[in-house]
């Protein structure tokens, strides 16, 4: 079954983006194989904001991969060589990860990894730290999003740019009951 893989760029301070949606921050390391990255996906998921970036650019690469946009602004009679997704609903997400094919890329928004979040979606996180401090921005996750437990799944430093990439699996089961209250005091000798 194919993953929906929340890969992303962040800076230090927890931002995807600038103010402005600007990413010039991020340091092109050349150890990083993007080529390989992008051949790992064929299918991306946008939120409306994401979409019109990459779109006001030219589309970016994404010609040759299926495009599903999450908007409910959007007429999909205006842009009909993407998918458009009025509401964000697990069955359409879980029948999309049945579809044969390669992994679905999470392509930006943190607005849109909290909603896939809610919905138990999103298998994994990948994420390039990028020693930048942007000051405020785009977050990572938008708030308020509930809590997710991770496993750390591989990492690695790019050292000619000190970006480090880590790479996550969800754990959504459920944490164990913990007891409410305090330890019970151990009983000394008298």
């Amino acid at each position: 079954m194919r993953r929906i893989i929340y890969s992303v760029a962040m800076s230090l301070d927890g931002y995807i983006a600038g103010p402005n949606g600007e990413y010039d921050w991020i340091a092109a390391d050349p150890d990083i194989d993007f080529k390989a990255i992008w051949a790992r996906f064929d299918t991306l998921l946008m939120g409306r904001r994401t979409y019109e970036l990459v779109k006001g650019q030219g589309g970016g690469g994404t010609a040759s991969m299926k495009v599903v946009v999450f908007s409910r602004t959007l007429r999909p009679a205006d842009h009909r060589k993407v998918t458009i997704v009025n509401e964000i609903q697990e069955s359409f997400l879980a029948e999309l990860k049945k579809e044969p094919g390669k992994d679905i890329w999470l392509f930006g928004g943190g607005s849109l990894l909290r909603s896939l979040l809610e919905l138990h979606q999103v298998d994994s996180i990948e994420v390039a730290v990028v020693p930048h401090l942007l000051g405020g921005g785009i977050p990572f996750l938008e708030p308020p999003a509930r809590q997710a437990r991770l496993k750390l799944t591989n990492s690695k430093v790019y050292s000619k740019t000190g970006t480090v990439m880590l790479e996550y699996a969800l754990d959504y089961s459920e944490p164990k009951s913990k007891a409410k209250g305090r330890r019970p005091k151990k009983k000394g000798k008298s």
